[in-house]
């Protein structure tokens, strides 16, 4: 992106002035973020620095005290998960939020199936599994249950996941904290191919290294 261009269209997304603060605890004062489309942002810093909080924020599971939020310069009230999945944002918390005993297709489009026609359902979802899959970069059998893949392969689970929601900022919590060296470089693979498809990722961690 240019300058010029950059100068004229909003970031994907903005958080002003938010501020969070808990029985005895200031968890959040003042804070401002931006990222923009084919970004990845890391949020560093040591537990109890307000990460998980800020993030919390912005998928819907805590409401801020105050300060706003913008998607690609209009104004959005995140009042719970539903909403930000609706405002095109993905959250990819360290616990995935997976059913072990369903495939990866299942849990791909748990919650987004209709009712009738079932067959016909699943042969449209693990096509749509396989288009996720090959937009990632990572070869996955749909049909695979989520509780016999590693680690790294759940994860790119959840990130389908989020793609199959049309998501266009994906958050990342502490994504490389149960995987090994070379497992954590194909999450950054990922994370590059996602960067090139114009998708702003925020990554969180402590490891500075990263």
């Amino acid at each position: 992106m240019t300058a010029e261009a950059s100068e004229v269209r909003p970031p994907l997304l903005r958080m002003r002035a938010i501020e969070k603060t808990y029985p005895g605890v200031r968890a959040l004062r003042q804070v401002d973020l931006e990222l923009h489309a084919g970004e990845v942002l890391a949020l560093v810093g040591e537990n109890g620095a307000g990460k998980s909080t800020l993030i919390k924020i912005l998928g819907g599971a805590v409401l801020p005290d105050a300060g706003s939020i913008e998607i690609e310069g209009r104004p959005v009230h995140i009042r719970g998960p539903l909403a930000a999945r609706q405002a095109g944002v993905s959250i990819i918390y360290q616990e995935f939020n997976l059913v072990p005993a369903l495939t990866a297709r299942e849990n791909i489009f748990l919650g987004q199936e209709p009712g009738r026609f079932g067959w016909l359902r699943a042969a449209r979802e693990h096509r749509r599994s396989r288009e996720l899959f090959e937009r990632i970069g990572v070869a996955i059998d749909p049909e695979s249950l989520c509780r016999d893949l590693t680690v790294a392969q759940q994860q790119v689970v959840e990130i389908a996941k989020a793609l199959s929601h049309e998501a266009r900022v994906v958050v990342m919590d502490e994504p490389s904290a149960a995987l090994s060296p070379r497992e954590t470089e194909r999450l950054f693979s990922v994370i590059r191919e996602l960067q090139a498809q114009g998708i702003g990722l925020i990554y969180i961690s402590h490891r500075l290294s990263e």
